[in-house]
């Protein structure tokens, strides 16, 4: 199992948010104004009207790729502290395969939720943990390309409730294992790097730890312990 990642010490990780924050003002005016060009070059005539107006989509493009990556940063190094209450594993799993149903039917992914028996409630942050495993749920999904089936299980163990998120995808390569909790570390072209760190993050302020088993080519297993 991979070490877990180390944190940003709270005074750096604060500073970060705050440049990070700056940095978004910043792409808002960028891409407001370049929404105005973009409307400006509408009606785009000649070929050099029609080329500016590709540039102008390209650039609008990458400014929403930079706030989409600053506002993963910020749920990274600003996470709330969870509002703790006793909730249904159950209810959780089926809410976020209800909203990623229609997508993953696109993708030819199967989802499959099996609870072994009534599972106890765990102390949660609903809103908070369904970030997370929304995280790996997406993850699980950008690793099956061809379709595949992403399958949930969930079990009680003593003191702990058990949650496995199992893909059929590519796998993890052994070498790629240990960093995969490692902010910013990613092996895909258009990825942050920061949602599994951010998933780790919020079920280690639960009371909870996370772990990966893989192997490349049969697909990835994360399993969650949570305290009942």
């Amino acid at each position: 199992m991979p070490e877990p990642a180390s944190e940003l010490p709270a005074e750096t990780a604060e500073l970060a948010a705050g440049f990070i924050h700056e940095i978004k003002n910043h792409l808002g005016t960028l891409s407001l104004n370049l929404q105005l060009l973009a409307e400006d070059f509408e009606t785009a005539e000649t070929p050099r009207e029609r080329r500016a107006l590709t540039r102008v989509g390209k650039l609008s493009a990458e400014c929403r790729k930079l706030v989409d990556l600053a506002n993963d940063f910020l749920r990274f190094a600003r996470p709330r502290e969870p509002r703790l209450a006793p909730t249904s594993l159950d209810a959780v799993v089926m809410r976020l395969i209800d909203f990623l149903g229609p997508t993953a039917k696109q993708q030819n992914v199967e989802l499959n939720w099996f609870p072994a028996g009534e599972l106890p409630p765990v102390p949660l942050d609903a809103d908070l943990f369904e970030q997370a495993l929304l995280n790996l749920m997406l993850n699980a999904e950008q690793a099956m390309p061809e379709g595949g089936t992403l399958t949930l299980i969930g079990r009680a163990e003593g003191a702990r409730v058990i949650l496995d998120v199992i893909d059929t995808g590519v796998g993890i390569p052994a070498d790629e294992l240990p960093k995969v909790f490692r902010p910013f570390h990613t092996t895909k072209p258009d990825g942050s790097g920061l949602g599994l760190a951010t998933a780790r993050k919020i079920v280690t302020a639960h009371g909870g730890t996370i772990g990966v088993q893989s192997e490349p080519g049969r697909g990835t297993k994360f399993t969650i312990a949570l305290p009942v």
